[in-house]
């Protein structure tokens, strides 16, 4: 087997300067999951045949976008139509076996209907076909008497009478290779269009004897082709039903199924609770026992058993450990690791920084190039400075130290075991273990001071 896949379309309708196959979905391009899709069908047939991508507008930021891919390119110099499209890519294509064609705007089709596909007979021209309720768009299937296919007609070249078919071609052929050169060769641009339509095959292999059969999608939603922003938006939400369904059946509980975005991969143990309005992106895996707040999001995140974060949480390329609690409001950037039972609260920011077992900063607080020890805790309004303006620095705090309130930690600086740093201190210099550090001004109070007062002429 061969897949070729069609993505040179401009896509007008999205009015945007990026190609249409690379619009996102569930925050990765339109392409990228047809592409997964044909590596997943390619792996089951055992072959060793790399797709075929057809491009053409916005060639340069396609083949940028998936630098590393193995494919085959091939270039569609002018668009002028699918069998134009599809011509472009015979010098990849061996004349044995059969051919699938794939459309790089229809990311949704799942491997299993493909499959299906793929168990028709193997000398016939197979096309992926679907009853819709309102079929405009679409070429139409037309079945003889006998209800076999013997044609496609494209919308704009349909009698009324064709209109009126709701059953659709989907633009997704199985055709074999044998034939594929020739049918394409005699192609012309007589039609509505002035394209070369690659469903005038279809005509062709009726009269060269060639079984042609219609295999039916098993459902609308994953047919779907994208246009403009709003069926974007439609397959977005298509997309994200499948996702939540996957969490419920890999036994996460969803406060609201509708209200979960995953945008990238997520793994997850025994009894996960995520509530809603979370987004999940990038790599996540979420240990036994998490509970997720409302509107949260993790982005590459590892998240360990038993943790809550709780609501309005940002967890960015950061790994959290047994037990932790974080949040409310609490973001966490990259480089972050919490140990067992840290406890990082609201308005608490922190990045690269290392935090041992039992550590807690409750509440607004700076952690920035840290490593803090196991039991530190960590006062409000207290901030490691750690940059000059030209360097990171790091802060080292000794376990069991405590940081009182609105203090200042200046990098690169210690704080030993034990220590206690007075609130409202600067520290700059090491503050040795055991001991009450502290920079305090003297505290005085100037009698019979007066306020200034306002000068009411002015």
């Amino acid at each position: 087997m061969q897949i070729v896949i069609l993505a040179a379309g401009q896509g007008k309708r999205m009015r945007s300067s990026l190609p249409k196959v690379l619009q996102p979905l569930g925050d990765r391009p339109l392409i990228r999951h047809v592409l997964a899709t044909a590596e997943a069908l390619l792996a089951d047939a055992g072959s060793a045949a790399r797709p075929v991508l057809v491009y053409g507008h916005g060639g340069e930021q396609l083949q940028a976008t998936l630098t590393g891919v193995d494919c085959h390119w091939a270039h569609q110099a002018s668009q002028r139509g699918t069998g134009d499209a599809v011509a472009a890519a015979l010098a990849h294509i061996q004349p044995a076996g059969r051919v699938l064609v794939l459309c790089g705007d229809v990311p949704l089709l799942r491997v299993e209907t493909l499959r299906t596909l793929l168990a028709s007979p193997p000398d016939a021209l197979a096309i992926l076909t679907a009853i819709l309720d309102d079929p405009s768009g679409y070429g139409r299937i037309l079945r003889d008497a006998h209800g076999a296919v013997h044609a496609i007609v494209e919308q704009r070249d349909a009698s009324p009478a064709q209109q009126a078919v709701r059953e659709i071609n989907t633009g997704t052929l199985l055709i074999p290779a044998a034939h594929l050169a020739g049918w394409l060769g005699r192609l012309d641009a007589d039609n509505a269009q002035g394209e070369l339509y690659l469903t005038d095959i279809v005509a062709m292999a009726v009269a060269d004897g060639v079984p042609v059969v219609g295999v039916p999608a098993a459902g609308e939603a994953e047919i779907m082709g994208i246009n403009d922003r709003a069926q974007l938006a439609q397959c977005e939400r298509e997309y994200q039903r499948r996702q939540a369904e996957r969490l419920l059946l890999d036994g996460v509980a969803l406060r609201d199924p509708a209200r979960v975005d995953v945008r990238g991969e997520v793994t997850a143990g025994r009894d996960v609770e995520i509530d809603v309005n979370v987004i999940l992106e990038g790599r996540v895996t979420l240990g036994d026992g998490v509970r997720i707040g409302a509107h949260c999001i993790l982005r590459d995140a590892v998240i360990e058993a038993g943790v809550r974060i709780e609501p309005f949480s940002l967890i960015d390329s950061a790994r959290v450990g047994p037990n932790a609690v974080v949040g409310p409001y609490a973001r966490l950037r990259p480089g972050t690791e919490l140990a067992a039972d840290v406890h990082v609260g609201n308005f608490v920011e922190v990045k690269n920084s290392r935090l041992a077992a039992g550590a807690k900063a409750n509440h607004l607080a700076y952690l920035g190039d840290a490593d803090v020890g196991a039991r530190v805790n960590v006062g409000a309004g207290t901030i490691t400075c750690n940059y000059d303006g030209a360097n990171k620095h790091r802060t080292v705090i000794g376990d069991d130290a405590f940081i009182g309130s609105n203090s200042s930690l200046v990098a690169p600086v210690t704080i030993g075991a034990g220590a206690t740093i007075g609130a409202g201190s600067v520290i700059s210099r090491e503050a040795p273990p055991g001991g009450l550090t502290l920079t305090r001004a003297p505290q005085k109070t100037i009698p019979g001071w007066q306020r200034p007062l306002k000068n009411k002429g002015k």
